[in-house]
């Protein structure tokens, strides 16, 4: 789910947004003018940075559209809440999300799913995941804006390579459950609000081979490890 199109008036308000300097910093009519897909990358760039710096407690569009060269209006008519702008400024660092991998193996599979979902928080934006993460217990919008449009379709891949796995009889029938399913990511995102970043891939590996395998192997239990 992306950001929806600008309208002509929202357009023309967003392409002269060039023109609000902030005296406290920088003059911003000297500034080259963003327009359409630039202004936008700006104003996503802008909210991950808000994001890492402040958190999601203290984000402010205000500050958002400063640092954006944006007016503020524009930003409330297109988003018309905090946990939206941070969803689609998420979704725009990485538009496809977490792709799980279909080598014919489940054990590889696996294990490619979590290490590009390790990334997502080894990466530039690791300190803001961070943050959004914590809110999501005190905050119910943004919990839900986060399961709708992040946890749930990663959950829906899992369950994917589960059902491959199992077709294949790498996996049991009856593994193939939604709480099983969120195992594996639930224990990186854990490792990374306890330790932080960068996770090392030796700790993913250890959830594949020593958690995952074991849970969902056909035969008797730790027979699925490596």
């Amino acid at each position: 789910m992306g950001a929806p199109p600008a309208s002509s008036a929202d357009q023309h308000e967003m392409d002269s947004a060039g023109e609000e300097a902030d005296p406290a910093t920088t003059d911003h009519r000297k500034s080259p003018r963003r327009r359409g897909d630039a202004l936008m990358a700006a104003i996503f760039e802008a909210t991950i940075a808000e994001l890492a710096e402040n958190g999601y407690a203290e984000l402010s569009m205000e500050r958002v559209a400063s640092r954006a060269r944006a007016s503020k209006g524009s930003l409330y008519r297109r988003w018309p809440s905090r946990a939206e702008l941070v969803g689609d400024a998420m979704q725009h660092q990485r538009p496809h999300g977490v792709e799980a991998p279909d080598t014919g193996d489940v054990h590889d599979d696996l294990l490619g799913y979590l290490r590009s979902f390790a990334n997502l928080f080894n990466g530039a934006s690791g300190d803001a995941v961070r943050g959004l993460i914590a809110e999501t217990y005190r905050d119910p919008e943004l919990n839900r804006m986060v399961r709708i449009r992040f946890i749930d379709p990663g959950l829906a891949q899992v369950l994917d390579v589960l059902r491959r796995g199992a077709v294949r009889g790498e996996v049991r029938p009856s593994a193939l459950t939604h709480r099983i399913a969120s195992v594996g990511t639930g224990l990186v995102r854990q490792h990374f609000m306890v330790y932080g970043a960068p996770i090392p891939d030796s700790v993913v590996v250890e959830i594949v081979d020593e958690v995952l395998m074991p849970i969902i192997s056909p035969g008797p239990p730790g027979t699925g490890a490596r």
